[in-house]
């Protein structure tokens, strides 16, 4: 029987770092109850790489996999390395953000996890992959393809997650120090301290630091006067204490991350040179144009007396605005065996965010039109918002002692996030084959987001890139916003697992419930103008609050909702054994999500009781069935896979707005197929490939407006794939160790991607002319890395010096983008164009970079 060599193993398992394939301690607890005798070897990896005997379709990157990318980079860059992943990053290093996609799914319907903790913004579940831990002190990163663990504490994945680990202290005292230079100005230190076990009981701990910083990779406007840079500092610690000798512990971990960084490289898809020089206006044509100048600015700086002088543009650039951040958490971790087969876990955290994105505005220091008319109830000194988003102050703001003038001022939108959660678990083995358990989490966030207003320096900087530290009021003392909403997101989670095992132990089936209980409490203190989230906001001033009202009786005035989603989410799955080293397995899931904060606040523009005033929640029926086989020289596995979406929401994210526009796409199905093996022949050379394609269909045309004279304009969606997830991806690694000499090279290829889901071309105008094709085209990126060890100068196997080349063959391509629909605009009922395409990123350049490793 399996069981009788559970204990074993799973003590053995701790000191393994592919053995916890899951989440939460919970999870991490009840899985290492399954390994196997071969367990020990196979789910070591291969290259790094390993494909877990579980139910559900799953991958796992190791640390020997990762120490080989390039250094510090973001997590979900590393697992583009994995089929069904598709991740394109925004620049070389992964301190710029990117975009993820796991199957289809999105970065907001992939529940990413770090050490159990969600990471998922809970708000709009935004995923942030220049905020990921360094990737020196992950123990190792799983994905599931196309389903969520039973226990995941989450509201929002429709399918996949990300799960990463960090590692436990060394049993020995150690140090680690790395210096990393490249391309665009990029230089990096990391340094960890283990202390090795001390003190009576065996308690260790590990502390680590890392700084990054480098310039915009696309702006080459002179290292006197370039814009845009990017500075990174990160600080991780962990304090752990083993229990007894049967794996039971508690752990204590912090970790802070501050950004502050601009926006870079992003272009509107178009390739016609009707708007000009590329830099905002469209895609380069060729691969020098991705290489503009954007040199520092000057402001207006005579400011003339009862002149009314006029605001000019500096600051107000893409790659000029700021988009900074500061978080942290708090990760405590708990394992306790109670009595023989009863084991208890407790996760705990704490997180904190401080974050903004978006750009500049033109300060009125005069009036504002009360009445939003034409101009017949001109007021002074309104704290409010007009439609362009321009604040009126009532005051002098440039010091020349009138009140006629505009000022370009710094206008983000402002989150801060407190939150707290907790994973309990109890696991109970009721015989040596068939297990149960139960678990509960709890996850509280409470949103501030404001929208205050800050000065610019002269040539176009913040004071402060944090204006909420110091804000902006107008000639009462009010603080003017852009926008100004508290809300609460509150989650309470049931779950439930059986695991039983049949036919001498080849069988093993498990049968989950997830029931999450999701509340929003969201409290909008504007006025919400329009359906697409547009506010007009007073903040304390009620005088002008008041006249605003009765001006306009139609607009919704400020007001508090609640919000309540639940649903019972099965997760059953079987491993069969065919063989000793193969199986195939199954699972079948459901996935809910609950709308987001953004299209919930939108329908504050619609009564409470009108079905527009209430958004369906996204829920997604998940099959895997695949094959798998495991050894210590080759780990193969291969799934064919399909999801049923139902009321389908999609998001695009505008940045001249500063804004997201949802649609809803109704059912959506998708399907496809996955494949890796890796292979290592010899200890010294290993091969690893992959492949994924993935089919979508939209069921029903997607309707966009109802002209006067009755005509329902719809797009034609019906039978099209979603954009912006690629048709196929392709790819490998093949590592050899030459000596003291280790070569790597890796290779992904990027099927196209839609623009749009009508799968049309983007078009302008009422001639409808084409701009750009209806897809971006596939391409492929090539990395190579090498390691050379310095053990002949005399130093240790640790110390080594590495070199990265990412994009070496300087593909030119189109990056990350949400997708998005392109709806028609009329003047009654007359075609007179389309909204604007869709904004992309550039794919990032070749870069090198070399590293410095010591370690003892």
């Amino acid at each position: 029987m399996k069981n009788m060599l559970y204990v074993g193993v799973a003590v053995a398992a701790l000191a393994i770092p592919g053995a916890a394939f899951a989440q939460s301690t919970g999870s991490v607890d009840f899985d290492d109850t399954e390994i196997v005798v071969t367990g020990a070897r196979a789910d070591s990896g291969v290259a790094g790489v390993i494909a877990p005997d579980t139910s559900k379709a799953k991958a796992v990157l190791t640390q020997d996999f990762i120490a080989r990318q390039v250094p510090g980079q973001t997590v979900n860059d590393i697992i583009n390395q994995l089929p069904g992943v598709s991740f394109q990053n925004n620049d070389p290093f992964g301190s710029a953000g990117g975009k993820l996609y796991i199957r289809g799914f999105d970065n907001s319907r992939i529940s990413q996890t770090f050490d159990g903790i969600p990471l998922n913004d809970s708000g709009n579940y935004a995923l942030y992959s220049n905020q990921q831990v360094d990737p020196e002190l992950i123990e190792q990163v799983n994905v599931n393809l196309g389903t969520t663990d039973v226990d995941s504490p989450t509201a929002a994945a429709s399918g996949s997650t990300v799960n990463y680990r960090t590692r436990n202290p060394y049993q020995d005292f150690g140090a680690k120090m790395a210096g990393s230079v490249g391309d665009y100005g990029f230089f990096r230190v990391f340094g960890s301290v283990d202390t090795g076990e001390i003190g009576p009981w065996g308690t260790r701990a590990f502390f680590a630091a890392s700084h990054a910083e480098n310039n915009n990779p696309f702006n080459r406007g002179g290292s006197a006067n370039r814009v845009g840079k990017i500075d990174k500092q990160q600080y991780n610690g962990r304090i752990y204490q083993p229990i007894g000798s049967n794996g039971d512990f508690v752990s204590l971990s912090g970790h802070y991350n501050q950004n502050r960084n601009n926006f870079l490289g992003s272009v509107a898809l178009r390739t016609d040179t009707t708007g000009g020089r590329v830099v905002t206006n469209r895609l380069p044509l060729t691969k020098d144009e991705r290489f503009y100048a954007i040199p520092r600015c000057s402001a207006n700086t005579v400011a003339r007396p009862g002149v009314a002088d006029t605001a000019n543009s500096c600051g107000s650039t893409f790659d000029e605005r700021f988009n900074p951040s500061n978080t942290g958490n708090i990760r405590g971790a708990s394992k306790f065996t109670l009595a023989d087969g009863l084991v208890f876990t407790l996760d705990a955290s704490f997180q904190y965010t401080k974050a903004n994105g978006g750009g500049t505005v033109v300060g009125q220091e005069g009036r504002y039109d009360v009445d939003r008319g034409a101009g017949t109830s001109l007021q002074t000194g309104y704290a409010a918002n007009s439609g362009s988003g321009a604040p009126y102050f009532g005051r002098d703001l440039n010091g020349d002692g009138d009140i006629l003038d505009t000022v370009r001022l710094l206008a983000p939108s402002q989150t801060i996030t407190r939150r707290f959660g907790a994973i309990a678990g109890l696991r109970y083995d009721i015989d040596d084959n068939n297990t149960v358990r139960v678990a509960y989490s709890w996850d509280r966030a409470r949103h501030r987001q404001t929208g205050e207003v800050g000065y610019l320096d002269i040539d176009g900087t913040p004071f402060d890139v944090f204006p909420i530290n110091d804000p902006l009021a107008d000639v009462n003392g009010n603080i003017l916003q852009k926008r100004d909403r508290l809300s609460y997101a509150i989650l309470h989670q049931i779950a439930g697992e059986y695991r039983g095992e049949f036919l001498d132990d080849r069988l093993v089936v498990n049968a989950g419930l997830r029931v999450p209980f999701m509340k929003r409490e969201l409290s909008n203190y504007c006025f919400t103008r329009d359906a697409s989230g547009n506010v007009d906001c007073f903040g304390t001033n009620a005088a002008a609050a008041t006249a605003y009202a009765a001006a306009n009786a139609a607009i919704q005035g400020p007001q508090t909702r609640t919000f309540k989603y639940d649903k019972i989410l099965p997760n059953v799955g079987f491993v069969f054994d065919i063989v000793d080293r193969a199986s195939i397995f199954g699972n079948f899931s459901m996935g809910l999500q609950a709308p987001r904060t953004d299209s919930l606040y939108n329908s504050f523009f619609f009564a409470p009781n009108t079905p527009q005033a209430n958004p369906t929640p996204e829920t997604t029926n998940n099959f895997d069935l695949g094959a798998r086989y495991r050894s210590s020289k080759v780990q193969a596995q291969v799934s064919v896979w399909f999801t049923q979406y139902k009321n389908r929401l999609a998001e695009a994210y505008d940045p001249d707005l500063d804004r997201s526009v949802f649609r809803n796409l109704g059912n959506v199905d998708k399907y496809g197929i996955d494949g890796s093996i890796s292979y290592q022949p010899i200890p010294e050379i290993s091969l690893y490939a992959f492949g994924s394609y993935m089919k979508s269909k939209i069921k029903d045309d997607l309707v966009v407006a109802e002209l006067p004279n009755g005509t329902t304009v719809t797009l034609p969606t019906a039978g099209k794939r979603e954009s912006g997830a690629p048709v196929f991806t392709l790819g490998g690694r093949a590592q050899a160790s030459l000596g003291p000499l280790d070569l790597g090279a890796q290779i992904k290829r990027t099927g196209k991607r839609f623009v749009n889901d009508s799968n049309l071309p983007v078009y302008v105008g009422a001639a409808q002319t084409i701009v750009y094709p209806a897809a971006a085209p596939a391409y492929t990126l090539v990395d190579l890395d090498a390691r050379l060890s310095l053990e002949f100068l005399g130093l240790n196997d640790k110390t080594y010096f590495q070199l990265n080349v990412t994009n070496l063959f300087d593909k030119m391509y189109v990056g990350g983008f949400d997708g998005g629909n392109q709806t028609p605009t009329y003047s009654g009922n007359t075609l007179t164009g389309y909204t604007s395409p869709i904004f992309v990123q550039m794919g990032p350049p070749r870069t090198v970079m070399g590293s410095l490793v010591v370690a003892f």
